[in-house]
């Protein structure tokens, strides 16, 4: 509570702060002003422009006049022919998986892509946001910044603050409405009910109850607490908006290089690490999701959009759709031919042989499954297959968005990559399509001693700290769910500010220690891995099943000496973390006084855009302990070609840059000793070890739950209401004594 109680002051002081209005100068490129500008368009998303210089901007724009400062006309000439037509009207709602909407803001990204320069990249982004769809513009502007070299080094607000509503339940953005049209006058009773606290500067605090549970439908939604955990789904929102699947190669940077072989990887470690969040609450595999059986497990989303459009509800026992039989028809021969591909070793399309034998031929395989083959033969013809697997089979579980109505759909919780891993059937459909990676790598030859040998290095000893996790809240500013009043928008800030207090998984800080013995000064690659021992059951696992379990905690390259190398790594530094986003209100106080923006992004926002939340890397383990296995491995580095070693320098000033996984500039691929079959005779060499752990959950009050006991339960347990004394079985109002002289027909 001291930690909410240090937040508090701090956002106190800035509730009623608003950012500066700076003039923006499209002649200075100026990292801090380019920050400051991509701040204002994505302030309010879903209200209208209120800043002046970004209205002036958009409204003394014309995009047809103006062709030539665009690299690729024939851009511009597909943009100003669909806008001609219509574009998705503002105010609706955005989804990738409706085919127009999908190639329309493609087409508002290729045109912010490829503006020549910072000035016209500006000056399109100004104009699309006064005139085209909210969601669109937002994903647009977020992927082109993301992939624009003039954007490096830019801050975006995180998802969950520009559009609040698919991170927050229906009924606290309710809660906030209605704090909002009272002006705060609230009875106190009523806001001691329904967890609702207000500071002295007009910060109203509403508490996201978990331990309201009218929603839940089955044992599932005892994982809530971490497939809606807003990191967790930021992590996959920013991981989709680097690696767009419809983006294709010739887009692509230099930092994108296994791009598929990266995406399948991401995929297979968030199957394993929600497992192990199964394990911790007693639950055993993830069944594969079968087309021809109805879904037992159904979810309730407790989600409200802008519009009013509440996400579907998908009850227990749900059948699919028979409507749906061509849809289901396409995806199931998309699957069968991918199977017979990897079977085969090869697949024909158009006469083009793409072959599915080799370790790197892992690159075709993650097209086929998660995006479209293009590739250019003699003539120049342009190849795509299997258009998008992954939507298909979202289709025919959700609304089928694929054949809906162009604009006005009802998107479920699977067609937005905001929101897709709150839903349990993800992870069934996901393994569905791993499984595919999988029976690939089963055909590749098991990994020789030779492959895992490091010549003259041998791991001495790991010593781990005590693993501990415990639940502790975190304040999520969700303002940009509640409207704007007309006062407000003049001002560009609010007079009332929300935030929502939620429930998260944490653990305490630990050390990882590692001895590593070397007869020779050697570069190697270090990597650390943490998967189950048993099942739910209690049963130990063969290490062929569980192999594809164990999950990535860390992986750097490392430098040994001759001698004895001891490396000790701290669990908030390990690769490719990230620690709590900063509020937007908090980075428009930080920009007033920062000079270098690059000293910032080096200290505290480290890896903001790619970085797995570092509270959720260990699961929750167990009160009394949960049995896993620690594994590391010290091997040579491989170095890949033209590759720049300096990208991973953390004092390097000149250019910031984000790079998702240290092993990529490894040889050896990702998942490296674990993504192939095992052979057990071959497999243990000194250079790695196993070592067995212990995670320990603490549990701790919570006064959600205890209010919730007080509220509810007071009126509701029948245990509490049923009134017990002494004579309990002796005072009854009944005869008790038997005459057996009396006949009973006479009665």
């Amino acid at each position: 509570m001291r930690v909410i109680a240090c937040l508090l002051l701090g956002f106190v002081a800035m509730a009623t702060a608003r950012p500066e209005e700076t003039e923006f100068k499209l002649d200075v490129v100026d990292i801090k002003h380019k920050q400051i500008m991509i701040l204002k368009l994505l302030n309010n998303i879903m209200g209208p422009v209120m800043y002046k210089d970004i209205e002036d901007i958009g409204k003394n724009f014309k995009i047809e006049d103006n062709i030539d400062m665009y690299t690729r006309r024939e851009v511009v000439k597909v943009f100003l022919d669909n806008l001609k037509f219509g574009f998705l009207p503002r105010g609706e709602v955005f989804t990738l998986h409706v085919d127009r909407q999908l190639k329309e803001v493609v087409t508002m990204f290729h045109m912010l892509y490829y503006a020549k320069d910072f000035s016209t990249f500006i000056k399109t982004a100004c104009w699309m946001r006064l005139y085209l769809n909210e969601g669109m513009f937002v994903y647009a502007l977020t992927v082109a910044v993301r992939h624009r070299d003039d954007c490096r080094g830019i801050i975006l607000p995180p998802p969950y603050e520009i559009y609040p509503y698919y991170f927050v339940r229906a009924d606290v953005i309710q809660k906030a409405y209605m704090l909002k049209m009272k002006k705060g006058l609230l009875d106190n009773r009523l806001c001691d009910f329904y967890g609702i606290k207000m500071t002295d500067k007009d910060v109203y605090i509403i508490d996201e109850n978990v331990f309201d549970r009218r929603v839940y439908l089955n044992d599932e939604d005892r994982l809530r607490y971490f497939t809606e955990d807003i990191d967790l789904n930021t992590y996959y929102y920013y991981f989709h908006v680097d690696y767009p699947f419809w983006m294709k190669d010739d887009m692509t940077n230099k930092l994108m290089n296994r791009r598929w072989e990266l995406t399948l990887y991401v995929y297979q470690q968030l199957l394993a690490r929600y497992y192990l969040e199964r394990l911790s609450n007693g639950l055993g595999d993830i069944n594969v999701l079968s087309w021809n059986k109805p879904i037992r497990r159904g979810y309730w989303p407790w989600l409200m959009l802008h519009n009013g459009i509440q996400l579907p509800v998908r009850m227990n026992n749900f059948v699919i759709e028979r409507d749906n039989d061509k849809l289901l028809t396409l995806v199931m021969n998309c699957e069968k031919i991918i199977t017979e591909a990897i079977l085969k070793g090869y697949i024909e399309i158009n006469g083009i042989r793409l072959e599915l034998t080799k370790t790197d031929d892992i690159e075709v395989l993650g097209k086929l499954i998660y995006g479209t083959i293009e590739k250019t033969d003699l003539t120049k013809i342009q190849v795509d297959a299997y258009r998008y697997l992954l939507i298909l089979m979202k289709a025919v579980i959700g609304m089928n968005t694929f054949t809906a109505d162009k604009y006005f759909v009802v998107p479920t919780i699977l067609d937005s990559y905001q929101t897709a891993l709150r839903d349990p059937v993800f992870y069934q459909l996901q393994k569905r399509l791993v499984n595919l990676m999988i029976l690939f790598k089963r055909r590749l030859p098991s990994y020789t001693h030779e492959d895992l040998y490091f010549p003259g290095v041998k791991i001495d000893n790991v010593v781990v700290d005590k693993l501990v996790t415990y639940f502790d809240d975190y304040l999520m500013d969700m303002t940009n769910a509640v409207v704007w009043n007309e006062d407000e928008l003049k001002k560009t800030s609010v007079d009332m500010a929300f935030l929502v207090r939620k429930r998260r998984l944490n653990h305490q800080p630990f050390k990882l220690s590692i001895d590593i013995l070397s007869d020779k000064t050697v570069d190697s690659v270090v990597r650390i891995f943490l998967g189950p021992k048993e099942d739910h059951l209690g049963r130990l696992l063969d290490i062929n099943i569980n192999r594809v379990n164990f999950v990535e905690l860390d992986s750097f390259l490392y430098k040994l000496n001759t001698g004895k190398n001891t490396i000790v790594r701290n669990s908030i530094d390990m690769h490719n973390l990230v620690r709590d986003r900063i509020m937007t209100r908090d980075l428009w106080k930080k920009l007033d006084g920062i000079t270098d923006m690059r000293d910032m992004l080096l200290k505290d926002w480290r890896n903001y855009h790619t970085g797995f939340p570092t509270r959720l890397l260990l699961p929750k383990g167990r009160v009394g302990g949960m049995k896993m296995m620690l594994y590391v491995i010290v091997t040579p580095l491989k170095l890949v070609d033209n590759v720049d070693i300096s990208i991973l320098d953390v004092n390097r000033k000149d250019v910031v840059r984000d790079f998702r996984s240290t092993v990529l500039l490894d040889k050896m691929p990702l998942g490296f000793p674990f993504d192939r079959q095992i052979d057990i005779a071959k497999f243990f060499t000194p250079n790695m070890k196993f070592l067995d752990v212990m995670i320990f959950h603490k549990k701790q009050v919570c006064d959600m739950k205890t209010r919730w006991d007080r509220y509810v339960l007071k009126n509701y347990d029948l245990v509490d209401r049923t009134f017990i004394n002494d004579n309990y079985f002796i005072d009854v109002d009944i005869d008790t004594k038997i005459d057996r002289n009396i006949n009973l027909f006479d009665m």
